[in-house]
C-alpha cells in the first residue's frame, strides 16, 4: 500500500477525482484531532472515508491507522494535517508542496498527477500484509508451511552500549531492487517452495520499529525456514542497501563506527 497526504481546496472533490484515476483500491483518512469515537472521551481520531460507507476509528497516529488499511487497500490518501512525511498533493490556493505534486483544481487530476506522487516512493508493508499476499498464491492450497522473519531497530548490543535512537536507511537503485526480485525468484525455483516475499524499509526507522521481513510459503516447515534464513542472509549480503546508525553518544555509517580508521 502507498499513502499519500492531500492538503488545500475541495479536498472530497479531489478524493473522487483520484478514485476515477487510480487504478486500486482507494481509501481515505481524515485525521481530526478532537474527534470522539462512540461517546468516548476526546481523543486524537479520525474519520475513514470510503466508496459506500464512512466510519469512525480511533488512532494514536498515523501508523496505527495504516496499518488497518494495509491489507486491503493499495493507495491510502489522508487529509486533516499538513506536516505529515508523505507526498503531497496539494490542491488549490495552498503552498506548493516540497515532495508531492500541486494542482489549481480537481479536475487537473490525472493518472500522470498519481505517478508523479508515487515515483521513488516507497510502499507502506507490514507483515501480515506479506502473509495474506502469499496465502493468495495459486500454489497455497499445497503449502502447509509459512515462515517469517522480522528485523527491528535494536536498542542495545550490550549492556554498557549506548543506546540506539534511530537508524537510517538508503537503498542504491534501481539496483537494490532488482536484485531483491532475483532474489525471491531464485528462492521460489527451490523444490517444495511456492512463494517468497522480501521487504526492507528505507528512510528513518525509530527505536523497536521494524526493517526487514522475509515471508516464505512452502509446502512444510523444513523448507520454509531454511529458505527463511537464506533469504535474510542474501538480502543482507547482495543488496546494496546502506545504514546509518544514531545512538546517545555518536553518528556513523555501520561501516564506519565510531574510533574506525582508513587502514
Amino acid at each position: 500500500m502507498h499513502r499519500v497526504q492531500i492538503t488545500g481546496d475541495a479536498i472530497p472533490d479531489a478524493i473522487a477525482a483520484l478514485r476515477d484515476v487510480y487504478p486500486g483500491v482507494l481509501g481515505h483518512v481524515d485525521i481530526q484531532p478532537g474527534h470522539s469515537v462512540l461517546g468516548t472521551p476526546t481523543a486524537p481520531g479520525a474519520v475513514v472515508g470510503a466508496d459506500g460507507m464512512r466510519a469512525s476509528v480511533p488512532t494514536s497516529g498515523l501508523e496505527e491507522v495504516s496499518t488497518q488499511f494495509a491489507s486491503w487497500c493499495d493507495l491510502l490518501v489522508v487529509s486533516g494535517q499538513t506536516d505529515l512525511p508523505l507526498p503531497t498533493l496539494a490542491v488549490g490556493d495552498t503552498a506548493s508542496p516540497t515532495e508531492g505534486v500541486a494542482v489549481d483544481s480537481p479536475a487537473e487530476i490525472t493518472t500522470a498527477t498519481v505517478d508523479g506522487l508515487l515515483t521513488d516512493v516507497d510502499p507502506f508493508m507490514t507483515l501480515s500484509g506479506l502473509i495474506d499476499r502469499v496465502k493468495a498464491h495459486p500454489a497455497a492450497p499445497r503449502a502447509g508451511a509459512i515462515a517469517t522473519f522480522t528485523g527491528r531497530v535494536r536498542r542495545h548490543d550490550g549492556e554498557d552500549d549506548p543506546a540506539t535512537v534511530q537508524l537510517a536507511f538508503e537503498r542504491y537503485d534501481p539496483v537494490a531492487t532488482e536484485r531483491l526480485r532475483a532474489i525471491e525468484a531464485e528462492l521460489e525455483e527451490r523444490d517444495g517452495v511456492c512463494a517468497v516475499e522480501l521487504f526492507h524499509r528505507t528512510g528513518v526507522i525509530e527505536d523497536g520499529e521494524d526493517i526487514v521481513f522475509v515471508v516464505v510459503l512452502a509446502g512444510h516447515r523444513t523448507e520454509a525456514f531454511r529458505t527463511v534464513e537464506d533469504g535474510i542472509n542474501r538480502l543482507k549480503a547482495e543488496v546494496p542497501i546502506f545504514k546509518h546508525e544514531t545512538t546517545t553518544a555518536s553518528d556513523f555509517w555501520v561501516h564506519d563506527p565510531p574510533g574506525a580508521t582508513d587502514e
